[in-house]
């Protein structure tokens, strides 16, 4: 279930690359800031309640809108790397040396993405209700039929943007609105969403469909990545694979194969589907904190 951020903390714009990025920074900084990727079609309005509520006291959160996405200016990227890229050029226009990278869901695949460009100032790299490649099961077949009514024919020029919009308008009344209400979301988080869908790039929401549905398994590259030099040595990259139980986007066998392959540490919260640190906050909060703070005590010690 969507939440929402703290009206605490406002939303800010820095210009890298020439696109104005939308974020919000909150918490306190005297540990490692976390970067948060969002989910699909998500905001930095509406996010996983434990990073605020949980970690802000004592380290700072930055959530960010991607390139065209709601107050960012811009189109969304055709690519992941580039939506990668396009972060590190907002941590770079902010001053930031060293990051921790949280990604949920298809921000866990932005993430990962960015970790495997060569920008070397990475302390750990989180992936939450991740998986290893393309989205399966229900949540494939929806995409697939936001893509049948998007229809991807459509080019970037402002009458087809404006059939698009139409047509996601159409796509919200129809079908997703529907769906909420059969799940029993409030009507608050109801008008939100609704406000969310209908302000996001309709050519984003396509790119962002396609490559949930196309993404390939770059496991074994990551793993290359944060392997240890030797078995002796800690892992050159921190990563942590952590989902619920019942998670219903990537299997959760199939994200614990993946932490697997990658040594990765990995934490299934019980109780929580794909979205634990709204459905389990605590746990899923104590998990991620020892994490982090391991992965903090590791970077002071090879310091001195």
């Amino acid at each position: 279930m969507t939440q929402f951020t703290h009206d605490t903390a406002p939303t800010q714009y820095v210009e890298a690359d020439g696109i104005r990025f939308a974020y919000r920074r909150f918490g306190a900084p005297e540990r490692t800031p976390l970067v948060f990727f969002q989910h699909f079609m998500g905001t930095l309005d509406d996010h996983d309640p434990a990073l605020s509520d949980a970690f802000a006291t004592d380290r700072e959160v930055i959530l960010f809108n991607n390139t065209g996405v709601a107050s960012s200016s811009g189109l969304v990227p055709d690519t992941i790397e580039a939506m990668a890229r396009d972060a590190i050029s907002l941590i770079d226009a902010l001053g930031l040396t060293t990051v921790d990278l949280v990604g949920h869901s298809m921000g866990g695949l932005i993430a990962r993405e960015a970790a495997l460009l060569p920008a070397g100032r990475f302390l750990s790299l989180t992936l939450l209700g991740s998986g290893p490649g393309a989205i399966a099961g229900q949540r494939a077949a929806v995409l697939r039929e936001v893509l049948s009514v998007l229809d991807p024919r459509h080019g970037r020029d402002g009458d087809d943007r404006a059939q698009l919009s139409a047509l996601i308008a159409q796509l919200w009344r129809e079908q997703l609105e529907p769906q909420a209400r059969d799940d029993g979301t409030d009507e608050r988080i109801i008008a939100f969403l609704r406000e969310r869908t209908h302000r996001n790039c309709p050519i984003g929401i396509i790119a962002m469909a396609r490559y949930l549905l196309t993404c390939p398994d770059r496991t074994d590259e990551l793993a290359a990545l944060a392997r240890p030099p030797s078995p002796s040595r800690p892992p050159r990259l921190p990563v942590m694979v952590i989902y619920g139980e019942n998670d219903d986007a990537w299997p959760p066998v199939t994200q614990d194969r993946m932490a697997r392959r990658l040594a990765a540490e990995r934490a299934c919260i019980p109780g929580a589907a794909h979205s634990p640190a709204v459905e389990a906050p605590e746990t899923t909060a104590r998990a991620l904190t020892t994490f982090w703070n391991a992965a903090e005590r590791r970077r002071v010690a090879k310091s001195h």
